[in-house]
């Protein structure tokens, strides 16, 4: 019997897993389920297409100059619109890369050895060479049990993709899929553009409904498209602007929606600020270096999703201050000579313009190796 057999045995043994046909014929009925929001977005979308295009703009407006500004106005806004949710929704997460995923051999070494100090070794030689900071609240390696492989910083596994998403940020529903490092921008110019959408159709349709409620307008069918186009978009629109204005928050913090909710966890202590490094920075880091192309749905975010730097030099004012012990060990640690990755202040363009690091002795990265937490533990994270 395999390795994939035994473990899904195993699953079926806890009551985790249905019989095979039912279990399939079940996914695929959720499969279809989870694109049901995104459908009737789509349907609202065609919806107002019509009701402005042709009951407002065709039928009810008279003046030629007003209605090709409209169209011409209307059009940009929905192109742009339609573009960036399509980008979100067809845009595939990002996973961790192979060096993170663990070996066979290292598989069968957690699978053989009790919980203990031996799998501890086999989970801190794995991530001895990976550019990982941040640990769970026991102080464990971030490792994911389904996907067995050692989690990136920021990375979280998915429930509903079953999958672990670089820089997840949240599943969301209406686009039916998981907002993360290859479609964060995407996401964030969705929200720009439909809350400039559905502000552009309440200004340009307040006059005629007003028109309506002081019977200035005949009573035909596009009186009552006008009215509830109103509606619509003045509801989305508020909406709208305060998760816009949540996620402008998040980006000038450099923090996920996860990452707000529970604050990552460093190896000197947990950081809500560990990944920001200014205003300026964090922007660039999920718009990228060229401006020309920060309000188009192309990705130019920075970085792999797998590494990112940290700046851990200011003691965030919305925590506790760190114990005297703490920050001894934060020191200590950030020492820790990784390979060639973007993280620390003279590694990253991000945070300096000064030429990357060089790589220490290999002494010198086994002695701090040795100061590694004694009570680390592998611990699972679904």
């Amino acid at each position: 019997m395999n390795l994939f057999a035994c473990i899904a045995q195993n699953e079926r043994a806890r009551g985790k897993m249905a019989p095979p046909g039912r279990s399939g014929a079940r996914r695929r009925c959720q499969r279809l389920l989870y694109w049901v929001p995104v459908l009737f977005i789509s349907i609202i979308v065609c919806w107002s297409y019509y009701a402005y295009v042709v009951q407002l703009c065709v039928v009810s407006i008279e003046s030629i100059g007003e209605k090709v500004l409209c169209l011409t106005a209307y059009h940009f806004f929905v192109i742009l619109f339609v573009w960036s949710y399509w980008k979100t929704i067809f845009t595939p997460p990002m996973n961790p890369s192979k060096e993170f995923h663990l070996s066979y051999a290292d598989k069968e070494l957690l699978e053989r050895e009790s919980r203990g100090e031996a799998q501890q070794e086999v989970l801190r030689r794995v991530a001895k060479d990976l550019p990982i900071y941040t640990r769970t609240m026991s102080g464990a390696i971030r490792y994911c049990d389904r996907c067995q492989l050692v989690k990136p910083d920021r990375c979280h596994h998915c429930s509903i993709c079953d999958k672990c998403i670089l820089k997840m940020d949240h599943h969301c529903p209406w686009v039916n899929n998981c907002v993360g490092f290859s479609n964060y921008k995407f996401f964030l110019l969705f929200l720009a553009y439909s809350l400039l959408y559905c502000i552009f159709i309440v200004a340009t349709d307040l006059q005629y409904f007003i028109k309506f409620w002081a019977n200035g307008l005949p009573d035909t069918q596009a009186k009552f498209h006008i009215m509830f186009l109103f509606f619509a978009a003045a509801m989305f629109s508020v909406s709208l602007s305060s998760l816009f204005g949540y996620h402008c928050w998040l980006v000038s913090k450099n923090r996920s929606t996860l990452e707000a909710f529970r604050a990552p966890i460093f190896r000197h202590g947990t950081d809500k600020n560990g990944f920001s490094l200014g205003f300026r920075k964090n922007l660039r880091q999920v718009f990228g270096d060229e401006k020309k192309y920060w309000l188009m749905p192309v990705f130019t975010s920075l970085g792999d999703g797998c590494s990112f730097p940290t700046c851990l030099v200011n003691q965030d004012p919305e925590q506790p201050p760190t114990p005297a012990g703490g920050n001894t060990t934060a020191k200590s640690m950030e020492g820790h000579p990784f390979p060639a990755k973007p993280l620390r202040d003279s590694q990253s363009h991000l945070l300096t313009d000064s030429q990357s690091w060089t790589e220490t002795n290999g002494n010198n990265e086994k002695c701090i190796l040795g100061m590694s937490n004694p009570a680390l533990t592998m611990e699972n994270e679904t």
